[in-house]
């Protein structure tokens, strides 16, 4: 019943991004790129966010959930023709793994997007979205293949039953979880020298998905909503 649901997870994921230093110190150099850079100023950017903020992001995992592994792995997708896009992920080890791809890195239009986005990605891992995704993925794939089985459907209807089921349930909670990720990425890349309000104008350029039943993300203004109250609360 469950071989599909590893596809159904990754399919979900990719659709989609010690004390901490005090708030008050020297914020790092940015560096504003245009809409097209070239691969080396994208990938110097790129780098310079991930040495800034994987650190920051290690810091408040341990301090918030010492338990977990909180050693970030910063990787690039760099096949051809992959879509702008972040998500976080478990290795076979559990270690905590963020891909960006690089049409992602290259439409960023200044340090401060990457580090948000990394910040929101980082903080998937630490408010442990993903178990409680695949929870109720499982949930909902049992529950709606137990009802197509009783039924009387057959082995392809149960199988497709289940894979609905499972992205139902793998969406109940979705707009909550981006909501927590973009509240505590705007911390991360706050506590790392960035501005997250800056960071956040990436929601401006991105389809927002408005209020859609079952949609995977909130509103792009609610997200900038959150953000904007979260730096707030940070002054």
């Amino acid at each position: 019943m469950m071989r599909f649901l590893p596809i159904v997870f990754a399919t979900l994921l990719s659709a989609c991004v010690a004390p901490p230093p005090p708030p008050t110190e020297r914020a790092v150099p940015r560096t504003a790129v245009p809409d097209r850079v070239d691969p080396r100023s994208a990938a110097r950017n790129f780098a310079a966010v991930v040495a800034q903020v994987e650190p920051v992001a290690e810091r408040e995992c341990r301090a918030r959930t010492p338990r977990r592994n909180c050693d970030f792995r910063i990787v690039v997708d760099d096949r051809p023709g992959r879509a702008a896009n972040a998500f976080q992920t478990l290795d076979k080890d559990r270690r905590p793994v963020i891909v960006f791809t690089l049409a992602l890195i290259a439409e960023a239009r200044n340090r401060d997007e990457l580090a948000f986005v990394l910040g929101h990605e980082a903080a998937h891992h630490i408010r442990g979205h993903l178990p409680r995704v695949q929870q109720t993925a499982i949930a909902g794939a049992v529950i709606f293949g137990t009802v197509a089985t009783l039924s009387g459907a057959g082995i392809e209807d149960v199988r497709a039953a289940q894979q609905t089921g499972a992205q139902i349930g793998a969406r109940t909670h979705s707009k909550e979880f981006e909501l927590e990720a973009d509240a505590l990425g705007t911390i991360i890349a706050y506590r790392a020298g960035y501005d997250p309000r800056r960071g956040a104008e990436f929601f401006s350029r991105i389809p927002d998905p408005g209020d859609r039943f079952l949609a995977s993300h909130p509103p792009n203004a609610e997200r900038r909503a959150i953000v904007l109250r979260t730096y707030e609360q940070l002054q």
